[in-house]
Formats: structure tokens, sequence, C-alpha cells
């Protein structure tokens, strides 16, 4: 493609990945000329393999869900939870707000070319390769200056409005100094995967596995299994739990998944073929999610923890608000990326982070594991595990860390009898 000198575009989006494929479709939809710049080539690799129910909700919104279905991806019904000999699982069909029960485990570098390939068929036009470089804001209109990755050849665009879909690339956060600490611990994950061979009448493929180490409730497994017979397995702890373990990622991964024995025995045949990964550091959070002509989508934004697969629905979920705060933008209306935007989608991102705070301190592990839950309580939780995180109409969403705190107490093992 030849470089151009200085190019203008309604809408520059960048990042292919769910957030951008999802955003620029909606927007193409509504019959805006959107630019979709992706820094890499795909397939690529990714983590974040387990969809939450509330995912298809976009998916299905941008047009695409009839090729997600068609895919051949794992099903997915729910959670199951391991902690040494205890164990129990959540049915997402079995939920308190009226949405999708089911939902996919997907190999990622195959699911994103599928919303980018279902993007680029509705209209959208996606450049691979294509690296944002800088970007000024201070005009009355936005400018990006891009590079080419091939040759190195930079060019111009011209833009009424940015959203940065670019995930762990937190492209503008980076580039405006919007990056703010997170305040969730330093941890670290190891994963990859296996060729599983599991032959465990007792493991569920239509549920992601998530073990608790049997002595060091902070130290969790992830086991997802895909369609064809392979396993994405993963162990995420504080950075320090890993210190002692060697400085090979294998090695390291493989004791911590020998100490927890229900996990070792289920993977007692796998055949280990893939190079083991890590990441750390992973938990970030910006001074804010928009200003004068961008807004900050998923990743891009802020990434909690992988422990309840909520990344790609919070992705999906700014995107798909954010695209419609955007036509309305567009359109000639007043709008207000703060109220309508912004504070809308904290919401929800702060009803995930009480979880994951109470799942790293024990106290929604003690909910999980209760052996003598109350049904309807139950559903409201299995509706919030399901990504419906933004239903007020859930107590344990409208109140999470109050609601959380009073129900942790009463399934407390110290506590006895039912709820």
């Amino acid at each position: 493609m030849m470089a151009v000198e200085n190019e203008s575009r309604t809408v520059v989006v960048i990042g292919a990945g769910p957030a951008g494929a999802i955003a620029s479709a909606l927007l193409k939809r509504k019959g805006h000329d959107v630019l979709v710049l992706e820094r890499q080539r795909f397939p690529r690799f990714s983590i974040g393999e387990s969809l939450l129910s509330h995912c298809l909700d976009f998916i299905e919104e941008a047009g695409m869900l009839d090729a997600i279905e068609n895919a051949g991806f794992q099903i997915k019904h729910g959670a199951a939870f391991a902690w040494g000999e205890r164990s129990t699982d959540i049915d997402f069909r079995d939920g308190f707000t009226a949405g999708k029960g089911s939902t996919f485990q997907v190999e990622r570098g195959k699911f994103d070319k599928i919303l980018a390939d279902e993007a680029e068929r509705q209209g959208v036009e996606i450049r691979y390769e294509q690296q944002v470089v800088a970007g000024d804001f201070n005009a009355s209109h936005p400018q990006l200056r891009v590079k080419r990755v091939n040759d190195g050849e930079e060019y111009l665009i011209n833009c009424s409005f940015v959203l940065d879909a670019s995930g762990y690339g937190r492209v503008l956060p980076r580039l405006l100094d919007l990056e703010r600490p997170s305040d969730f611990p330093a941890r670290k994950a190891l994963f990859t995967h296996v060729e599983d061979h599991i032959d465990s009448p007792a493991f569920n493929r239509e549920r992601i596995l998530i073990t608790t180490h049997p002595q060091l409730r902070d130290v969790w497994y992830w086991t997802i299994p895909f369609s064809n017979g392979r396993t994405s397995i993963g162990v995420v702890a504080d950075a320090k739990r890993f210190e002692g373990l060697g400085h090979d990622p294998e090695v390291c991964l493989r004791e911590l998944i020998q100490q927890a024995p229900s996990l070792n025995s289920i993977l007692t045949n796998a055949i280990w073929d893939t190079p083991v990964s890590s990441l750390g550091g992973y938990s970030a959070n910006v001074k804010q999610l928009h200003g004068p002509g961008y807004a900050l989508l998923g990743n891009a934004a802020e990434f909690l923890d992988p422990v309840f697969s909520s990344g790609v629905t919070i992705a999906m979920r700014s995107a798909s608000m954010a695209a419609e705060v955007l036509h309305r933008q567009l359109s000639g209306e007043a709008v207000d990326w703060q109220s309508q935007f912004a504070q809308p989608l904290k919401r929800g991102v702060d009803t995930f982070r009480a979880y994951v705070e109470g799942w790293y301190d024990g106290s929604f592990q003690d909910v999980i594991f209760f052996e003598n839950a109350d049904p309807h309580i139950r559903r409201m939780i299995s509706s919030i595990l399901a990504g419906y995180a933004w239903d007020q109409s859930n107590p344990y969403v409208a109140e999470p860390k109050r609601r959380l705190k009073v129900l942790a107490q009463l399934c407390s093992p110290t506590e006895q009898g039912p709820l």
C-alpha cells in the first residue's frame, strides 16, 4: 500500500482485537467512515480465551454471531472450581439477569481474526502492520503519525475522533501520559497450550476450571479446554511466589501444577509441546477514559486480573458504549463522555473489582465453595460471573462490596448452617 502524506478520515480505531473489531463494525453499520490501524498481522496469539456469556451480546449487536457460532469453538456453560478435595461449579444458564447462558472457549488467534474479518466484510478498512507512533490532540481535530512496520515509512492521518482499542499496547495512555499505577499487587502469570489427552470423567470440557492452590489461596490455575483436544493452562500468583522455583518457565509452571494434586491428575497425560510464556505487571489503570478527540476501550484503559475472564467482556462493553456515544456526537448531538461512557462503564468494572479483590483475600472463595448456598443468591453470583456486572437490579451488582462482605461472613468456615 502506498503511504499517503496527509490523509483525512472520520474515525480511527487503534487495534483490531475484539474491542476494535466490535467498535468499528458498529460505527460502520451506522454509516460512519472508519479506519482501523493494527500493529500486528493476524492471526496472532493472545490470552483471554474463556469468554463470558455477555460477550455474545456485543458480538450479536455487531452482526458477527453467526460467524462465531459456525467456527467450531468449544461451547462453555459456566465455570468449575476446585480447592483441595472440594469442588463446585457455576452454570451460567441458571442466572439472575436475562441474557445468554452459554458462550465459547476460543483460541484467540482464530477468534480475533474472525471478528476482524467480519468487520472488513461489513466495509471497515483495516490496515495491518501499522504502528501509531505519535498523536496530536491539541488542534480541533486529532492527528496521528503512523509508521508502516514493514518499511518504516511514516504518514499522517487527520480525523474527527480516535478510539484506542490497543489492549496491552496501551498506545494513547503511553503517548498522552495517561497511565496511572494500578492499586492491585504485582502478579505474574505463566501459561501455555498443551495437547491435553484428558480422560478424567470428572472433567467437564464445557467449563473453565479454576483451581486454587491447596495451601496458598492467592495462587490459582486456569484450565481452558478447546474443541480440538488442546487446553490452555496457566497459573497466577504474586510475583514473589515464583521465587526459588528456577528460571525456566516450564519447570516453574509444572512444579506449581504438581503442588495441586487434583489438577496434576487431570493433566497427567498432557503433552507439553508449546513453550511456556510469562506475563507480569499486567494490572493497569489510567487517569481518564476520554479526552478531547479520543476515548479508551478495554485493556487500553484498565485491566484488573484474569481470574474471572472479565477482560474481553469489559473490552466489548466499552466498545459498544463508546460507539453509541460517538455515533450521537458525529450526528451533531451534544454528548457528555463522562456521564454517558466513563461513569457507567466504571460501575461494571468496579463490580468485577470487588469480586477480584474478594477472590484474593479469600472471602469470595468462601462464598464459591460454601456447600449450603441459597439458590437465589447463587443465581445472582452466576450472572456476575457470566459478565452481567452492569445489571443494577442485581443486589450483588448494585452494592458489590457491602453485599459480598456480609455474604462472606455467613459463608466463612467458622460459621455454621445455611444462608
